[in-house]
């Protein structure tokens, strides 16, 4: 007898499309966190990442009533005026112009893996100690994703934890050079049957080709939603794809009537972890 699909574990048929609509970057600004739990609370979005050790992780966790929350596991700090760095004492994951390196090519250059593990330990621990019921890991930017060494830390960190994971399902485990998803399944780690991303600000395009391009499985598709502030203009020219994304997923019309036409059920990262720990 096959291994149930991951539909099945969640008691759906093995063709429904089940969809996960989540907010990433919870924590790192002001305008994150509003239009973020608008999304939630008011929009088609169904779970969202806290990027803890951002500036306004603490704002995020005030606002916090049982929303489907996981951990934005952050090692990086990619905007050149506004930055943000570890809860642990790590210098390897430091950058030379203060906090996190920008990018992951510089990470990847100079982390330690065991300053990585205590970091994204700390990270998850600290959510707990707020108060947030974590539902999920999802690395910001990809950091510990496609690198071996760091992939070992994510699936450490997600097994400790107990927590299901966001994995690509765009590149295939040759273009990886290793076999990441079947890694993670071994270890009985649950992760989405897709992920439908792109780190360019501006969703709109893609989310509504997602929904009329769906398949069966569990499918995640990944928005960044701002409110308009003078802060969030402040970042430059991808603040306009964020603030398109909340009136995407909180006020959009078409993108309700894709959802309905699609036949999607929408789900969060909540339904993965107990489907997960049930096993």
């Amino acid at each position: 007898m096959s291994a149930p699909t991951l539909n099945e574990r969640l008691g759906h048929a093995p063709s429904a499309k089940l969809v996960i609509i989540s907010c990433d970057d919870l924590g790192a600004f002001q305008a994150a966190n509003a239009g973020v739990y608008d999304a939630l609370r008011k929009g088609v979005a169904t779970c969202a990442s806290l990027m803890v050790p951002a500036p306004w992780a603490r704002d995020a966790v005030s606002m916090y009533s049982g929303e489907d929350i996981g951990v934005h596991l952050t090692l990086n700090s990619e905007h050149s005026n506004y930055r943000w760095g570890p809860l642990t004492q790590s210098p390897s994951l430091l950058s030379g112009e203060g906090g996190f390196p920008r990018t992951i090519d510089d990470l990847w250059e100079h982390a330690d893996t065991q300053e990585v593990l205590r970091e994204c330990r700390a990270q998850v621990a600290r959510a707990l100690e707020w108060g947030l019921d974590v539902t999920h890991l999802a690395p910001h930017l990809t950091s510990i994703t496609l690198r071996p060494e760091f992939f070992d830390v994510y699936l450490e960190v997600a097994v400790e934890f107990a927590l299901p994971i966001r994995l690509p399902s765009t590149i295939t485990e040759a273009q990886a050079g290793f076999p990441f998803r079947a890694l993670a399944a071994e270890e009985g780690i649950v992760f989405p049957d897709h992920f439908d991303h792109d780190w360019r600000g501006g969703s709109r395009a893609r989310v509504y080709r997602a929904f009329e391009n769906l398949q069966p499985g569990v499918t995640e598709i990944h928005v960044q939603p701002c409110v308009d502030t003078p802060e969030i203009r402040a970042l430059g020219d991808a603040s306009s794809g964020w603030i398109d994304d909340y009136e995407l997923v909180v006020h959009d019309a078409k993108l309700r009537e894709l959802i309905d036409a699609s036949g999607a059920t929408l789900i969060g990262y909540r339904h993965l972890r107990e489907a997960m720990r049930a096993k």
